[in-house]
């Protein structure tokens, strides 16, 4: 399993003038562990280094310590004293001082006492480890450093270093499965780029983004081609597709297999002397024991030539020419938009495909319907735009552009001078792919629809 962060600095100080004792206050509560690495320099003679928590002044901790200098060994135990061992200072050079590292473990824990794992050296040679106990289950919020064998004896010199660390290691996700897992700090999150497996390790409370795959756009020659709707997109953060109300979290039975499908996005037209329709994309779900499926339904192909564009998650936008504008191919509720309507109005357009956030537009325009953003991975990520019709249309210019969230532009091509390509919907964005278009007896091709996506995520 991927590991959390580790070693994130928390604050840092170095004196610019002796001080009696150094203090972190106001720590944070998010990390399991906190590592504090200290290079303690005192203004004479060789105490040790010492820590309390929560200004706890009382006779709650011990200490157990080993030394060694590789010819003669040692130990020692201190018990109910008023503060922990952190390591050895030393004098007022630099050259000599001890680099001390202090592991506190399960400082944000309220229920078990604190143990304190303390590595340093001296000028003398010795190596040293000890092993202290903060007899107190208080979450650690602050800590205060002195040196000496009571607190404090001694002044820490100019120059001393004191850095503090939390670490978040021992944090892992709660379920296996996805090609990409991660923490946002609050939730850990799975994306799922292709099928698979989720497979929680305790019960959970889920919230998803199930995004289908986008429509392809449509193909013919001599006319122009809706572009394709995207997939249909239900979620549970944020926004869901067509306007639609937010979805219900899923609660997941630890120990089971639910199983993710990600939908593909449908073909462009094969045949464009056929004037064929894109192709719908597939379907995106989650699916298992003791919940209700959760299906986005695959986004509407493109029409061709004249044609009505397929209905899907959201619909494929018509076909044109100059004489007859087809209609857009209608949106799954709460899924996603229409399409939009052919034009037989020059430069006719095709329409655009819809989006989950809005119609494929019609008429004059033709753009791909934006999609909606979404923040589920921590981030605000749009998804599910519609593709681009496509233009007949004699002399320059190009296709319609694609709806945001990754829809493909439309195209235009022409038998003599210049012409463009239709482009594909993004990859894991399940946008429509761009329609195509063509003057005179020019052949213009749609293109793919944007592979679906599906997402889910729970609380650390």
């Amino acid at each position: 399993m991927p590991a959390g962060k580790t070693y994130i600095k928390i604050a840092s100080q170095t004196l610019g003038s002796n001080a009696s004792s150094v203090t972190f206050s106001n720590l944070p509560q998010n990390y399991t562990d906190l590592v504090l690495v200290a290079l303690p320099v005192a203004v004479s003679g060789s105490p040790s280094l010492r820590i309390r928590f929560n200004s706890d002044t009382g006779s709650n901790y011990s200490n157990t310590k080993l030394s060694g200098d590789g010819n003669v060994a040692g130990s020692g135990r201190e018990s109910n004293i008023s503060s922990a061992y952190a390591g050895d200072s030393d004098l007022s050079t630099t050259a000599g001082a001890s680099n001390s590292i202090t592991h506190i473990m399960n400082y944000s824990n309220s229920t078990t006492y604190k143990t304190i794992i303390e590595r340093s050296n001296n000028s003398a040679k010795n190596v040293i480890a000890s092993v202290s106990l903060w007899r107190n289950t208080n979450a650690i919020t602050s800590i205060e450093l002195a040196a000496g064998a009571s607190f404090p004896t001694v002044n820490f010199a100019s120059g001393s270093t004191f850095t503090l660390y939390g670490i978040e290691c021992a944090k892992s996700p709660y379920a296996e499965g996805g090609d990409k897992v991660y923490s946002t700090g609050t939730h850990w999150v799975h994306e799922f780029y292709y099928s698979g497996l989720f497979v929680p390790r305790q019960n959970l409370t889920a919230d998803y983004l199930v995004v289908a795959g986008g429509g392809g756009g449509g193909s013919s020659y001599n006319g122009a081609c809706g572009g394709g709707g995207a997939g249909g997109l239900r979620s549970t953060v944020t926004a869901t597709g067509g306007g639609g109300t937010l979805e219900s979290a899923l609660s997941l039975s630890g120990s089971t297999a639910y199983t993710v499908t990600v939908g593909a996005g449908g073909g462009g037209g094969v045949n464009p002397n056929n004037h064929d329709n894109g192709s719908n994309g597939s379907s995106s779900s989650i699916s298992g024991s003791g919940i209700t499926t959760i299906t986005s339904t695959g986004g509407g192909g493109g029409a061709g030539r004249e044609k009505t564009g397929q209905s899907g998650g959201s619909g494929g936008g018509g076909g044109t020419s100059s004489v007859i504008a087809g209609s857009g191919g209608a949106q799954t509720a709460n899924q996603g938009y229409a399409g939009g309507n052919g034009s037989t109005a020059s430069p006719y357009r095709a329409g655009g495909g819809g989006g989950a956030g809005e119609a494929g537009n019609t008429d004059a325009n033709g753009e791909g319907g934006d999609g909606i953003s979404s923040s589920i991975t921590g981030s605000s990520v749009t998804y599910a735009g519609g593709g681009g019709g496509g233009i007949y249309l004699f002399g320059a210019g190009g296709g319609s552009a694609g709806g945001s969230g990754g829809g493909g532009a439309g195209s235009r091509s022409v038998s003599q001078d210049q012409s463009t390509t239709a482009t594909a919907g993004t990859t894991n964005t399940g946008s429509g792919g761009g329609g195509g278009g063509a003057d005179q007896i020019a052949t213009g091709t749609g293109a793919a629809g944007g592979s679906g996506i599906v997402i889910v995520r729970y609380a650390i």
